[in-house]
């Protein structure tokens, strides 16, 4: 997925997630796919295909499983992906990488499972934020690099405090947008 892809699959996530579950469903698979091909460099062919079998797999499981456990699983996958890409430095270790993310995830969708609508709104509004500003990271790496994989301290708390802005924003839009009404699930 290009940076520009991902920045619109975020921001769709970040914005209107919680609005249309399959939306949510498809953009998580797909932003969890990409984040975790990104701190290995990965090929754009390979970054597609991971995306393409994980949002495969997550409709799959959408369709046949608890529907909000799954969703707010995937979506705090990549929380975790994005959180460990900010805080990783230049250790690239895959397993720790992976336990990681595995952690946030089960975490992430537990409490989507308990507290429905609050979470997921609030994890459909951080995985999309972390999803977008990666994009925009990879489609201006010469001045939005650090937004991906920040070397610095400065610059891992600027991309942190930008991250949590947009979810900010993001998290507002949707509650707005959902007001009282169920989440719709098709």
């Amino acid at each position: 997925m290009s940076g520009l892809g991902a920045l619109v699959v975020g921001l769709v996530l970040c914005f209107v997630g919680v609005k249309w579950l399959p939306v949510a469903v498809l953009a998580s698979g797909f932003a969890l796919g990409w984040l975790l091909t990104e701190p290995f460099n990965a090929s754009l062919g390979v970054e597609f295909v991971v995306a393409l079998a994980v949002a495969a797999w997550v409709l799959a499981t959408f369709v046949f499983r608890a529907a909000l456990f799954f969703v707010g699983l995937i979506t705090g996958g990549v929380i975790g992906a994005k959180l460990f890409g900010l805080l990783q430095g230049n250790d690239h270790n895959i397993l720790l990488g992976m336990i990681f993310v595995v952690a946030v995830a089960f975490i992430s969708g537990i409490a989507t499972q308990r507290f429905h609508k609050t979470v997921l709104t609030a994890m459909c509004a951080l995985g999309g934020a972390g999803l977008a500003l990666s994009g925009m990271a990879r489609a201006f790496p010469d001045t939005l690099g650090f937004l991906r994989t920040p070397t610095s301290t400065a610059q891992t708390i600027l991309a942190t405090v930008a991250w949590l802005v947009v979810a900010i924003l993001g998290w507002l839009v949707q509650r707005r947008l959902a007001g009282d009404q169920k989440v719709r699930s098709g």
